[in-house]
C-alpha cells in the first residue's frame, strides 16, 4: 500500500513556519477567466499597497489544515486583513494559505464563473468557506447569469450560515452591491466587475484604464505643445510681415 506525500514544512527565513502548499490542477477553461482574475487582483493590491498586513491573492489553496490542501477550494481571488505573519511570505512561501497557520481565516473570497467550475462555485464551496469563517463570499459572472444563477452575488456570514449580501441594479444597467470587508462596492458593468470607492466616489483604477488615460494624458499634452507652436510660429509671422511693412513706408 502506497501513501500519498504529505506537503512539506520549510521555515522562512525570518523565522516563520508555514507548509509549502502543491500547485492546484487548472480547469480546461481557466484562460477564460485568468484576464478578469488578473485585473481584479491588480486593482485590489494596488489599492490595499499602503497598508502591510493586508494580503491580496488567490488561485492557491485555500484550506483549513495542510494535509487537507487538495481536497480544499482554491479561490480565484481572496483578501485578508490584519495579519501577523507578512504577506509576502505567506504568498511567497506557503504558494496558497492555510488558515491554522496563518491563524486566521480571509475575510474575502470571490470566485470568477465558468462552465466547468460554476455549480461547484455555487453549491459545495459555498459550504465550504461558511465552515472556514469567511467573513463574505462573492461570485461574479462576465456573462450576466449563464453559468451562476446570477451575475453578482455575495454573501455574509451571520451566526456560522451565509446570508445574501442586498444588491441593486440601476437604471445604468449596473448591478451594485456593498462589501462591509474591503469597504466598497462591486459594480457588475459591460461583463466586468469593477470596485467603487464610496469614500472617493469613483473607481478604483486598474492598469489598463491608468495606461489608457496617460496615452490621452500625453495625445492632449502632445497636441496643445503643437497648437502653441503653431500660435507662436503665426505670431513671427505677423511680427515679421508688421515689420516689412514698417520698412517699406
Amino acid at each position: 500500500m502506497t501513501t500519498k506525500p504529505t506537503p512539506k514544512s520549510r521555515p522562512h527565513s525570518d523565522g516563520y513556519g508555514l507548509t509549502v502548499l502543491p500547485d492546484p490542477p487548472k480547469p480546461p477553461d481557466a484562460m477564460k477567466q485568468r484576464p478578469h482574475i488578473a485585473r481584479m487582483d491588480q486593482v485590489l493590491r494596488a489599492h490595499f499597497a499602503h497598508r502591510p498586513n493586508v494580503l491580496v491573492s488567490g488561485e492557491g489553496y485555500l484550506c483549513d489544515v495542510a494535509g487537507n490542501a487538495r481536497s480544499s477550494p482554491n479561490p480565484d481571488l481572496l483578501v485578508s486583513f490584519g495579519l501577523d505573519i507578512p504577506p509576502d511570505v505567506i504568498e511567497d512561501v506557503a504558494n496558497g494559505y492555510t488558515i491554522s497557520e496563518v491563524g486566521k481565516p480571509p475575510e474575502f473570497v470571490l470566485e470568477v464563473a465558468s462552465e466547468t467550475t460554476a455549480r461547484r462555485d455555487e453549491t459545495v464551496k459555498r459550504d465550504i468557506y461558511a465552515g472556514f469563517g469567511i467573513s463574505e463570499y462573492w461570485r461574479f459572472d462576465r456573462t450576466g447569469g449563464r453559468y451562476y444563477v446570477a451575475a453578482l452575488a455575495g454573501d455574509m456570514l451571520v451566526n456560522s450560515a451565509y446570508q445574501p449580501i442586498p444588491l441593486e441594479t440601476g437604471d445604468d444597467g449596473i448591478i451594485r452591491g456593498y462589501s462591509p470587508a474591503l469597504d466598497l462596492e462591486l459594480h457588475w458593468q459591460d461583463r466586468r466587475l469593477r470596485f467603487w470607492n464610496p469614500a472617493t466616489q469613483i473607481y478604483l483604477p486598474d492598469l489598463i484604464e491608468a495606461l489608457g488615460a496617460l496615452a490621452t494624458s500625453r495625445s492632449e499634452l502632445a497636441a496643445e505643445r503643437a497648437a502653441r507652436q503653431a500660435a507662436e510660429e503665426e505670431i513671427r509671422r505677423l511680427r515679421a510681415e508688421l515689420e516689412r511693412q514698417s520698412d517699406r513706408g
